[in-house]
């Protein structure tokens, strides 16, 4: 039991504690990893320039607007993948299907 406690306790210090900032506001995280760090940095970045393309393409000021807009194009986005990536999956069981029925 107590080798779980300090197994438990020894990942839970190994997070990372990083801040991010999203619209000029800072957001406190703890990420498991490096990777997981830069992959929220990123998506960090990728949001507020969005905000800041919206702020400058539609002369908007209120961020709530900004935010509204960015998080509809970035959802629209992950929604279209997701559907793109569930057609191929779904091609390729046809596709493999048909191949196993060739060879029988």
């Amino acid at each position: 039991m107590y080798q779980v406690i300090k197994r438990i306790t020894s990942l839970m210090l190994n997070e990372l504690s990083i801040k991010v900032n999203i619209a000029n506001r800072y957001y406190p995280l703890k990420v498991a990893t490096t990777e997981q760090e830069e992959l929220v940095r990123q998506a960090a970045k990728l949001i507020n320039d969005k905000l800041k393309a919206y702020g400058e393409q539609f002369n908007v000021k209120d961020h709530q607007d900004m935010l509204s807009m960015t998080v509809l194009e970035l959802t629209t986005t992950l929604m279209t993948l997701q559907k793109k990536q569930a057609d191929e999956q779904q091609q390729l069981a046809v596709e493999l299907q048909e191949l196993q029925s060739l060879l029988k």
